[in-house]
């Protein structure tokens, strides 16, 4: 049914954080566990994820909405990652350095040539929500 394992979906994300491009910002990020249509990761907040004000930068919180829903998507039975066609988030706490946060992905509907996610991104001791980002991207035909 699934076209990638789980091993897959590591190989995937290790082999975007050992590209030259912008993915090595990924460095950091944990595959902690991935079912049909489902990724949960972690990743602790460090001086690096953060802006001036020493919380988690939102372009970073948008560039993992962007990858854990296009992971979560990869690991379907259609296995294709996609382009974004529409991205929101919505910030809600601030995250700061020393801060463990746990990234779910979940895919809500994948239709013919449209797929649907949400992310959310939260604290793993308050299990407070940081942030919220819906995902929309086209799947070809």
């Amino acid at each position: 049914m699934v076209s990638l394992s789980l091993n897959g979906i590591k190989q995937i994300m290790r082999t975007m954080v050992d590209s030259p491009g912008f993915d090595r910002v990924l460095s950091k990020v944990n595959l902690v566990s991935a079912s049909p249509g489902k990724v949960v990761c972690e990743m602790k907040v460090e001086e690096e994820h953060t802006n001036r004000g020493g919380t988690l930068h939102g372009g970073l919180t948008a560039t993992l909405v962007d990858v854990v829903s296009t992971t979560a998507l990869m690991y379907t039975e259609r296995a294709a990652p996609g382009v974004s066609v529409d991205m929101n988030i919505t910030y809600m706490n601030a995250a700061r350095i020393g801060e463990d946060v746990v990234i779910t992905a979940q895919v809500l509907k994948q239709g013919r040539t449209l797929a649907f996610a949400t992310v959310d991104l939260t604290s793993k001791a308050t299990g407070k929500l940081i942030a919220q980002g819906r995902h929309t991207k086209h799947l070809g035909s």
